[in-house]
């Protein structure tokens, strides 16, 4: 029996998330998709004391990095300090071509650091190609569920 594939998208902007949205159900790509607006929903998702060890751990996390309220460098920094969260791949996507964000994502171990094209047709070809990778031809090792 295959498990659902889940996917985290981490974004402010509703038009990079609807974006985003429709180019990987174009490749059938996920099963569940699920959105957070900001850092701090980010964060919740997974420590969240509603959530704890009963939210689903996704494939993948498609972060920005300029996001509200909690920035994405700072998700990522939780992300990859916590057991339970650190094998997840994180990929940023993000508008920022500044040296220093690369940097910062790779020392906090980010899996992979994009660069938002600007036009749509390569945003959605973009969207595509990474959650063809990450989802179809990358390998992780199955995420460790907290003990409870």
């Amino acid at each position: 029996m295959m498990t659902a594939i889940e996917i985290l998208l981490v974004e402010d902007d509703p038009n990079d998330l609807e974006l985003m949205r429709r180019a990987l159900e174009k490749r059938r790509l996920t099963n569940r998709i699920h959105e957070v607006r900001d850092g701090a929903e980010a964060i919740d998702y997974f420590f969240g004391k509603d959530n704890g060890d009963r939210q689903l751990i996704p494939h993948v996390i498609f972060l920005d990095l300029k996001l509200p309220k909690v920035d994405g460098l700072d998700v990522l920094r939780r992300l990859k300090a916590e057991e339970r969260t650190r094998a997840i791949p994180v990929v940023v996507l993000t508008s920022s071509n500044e040296e220093s964000d690369r940097i910062r994502s790779y020392d906090l171990g980010v899996n992979s650091y994009i660069v938002k094209p600007v036009g749509f047709t390569e945003f959605s070809q973009v969207v595509e190609d990474i959650g063809l990778y990450w989802l179809v031809h990358n390998r992780p090792p199955v995420p460790r569920q907290a003990d409870g």
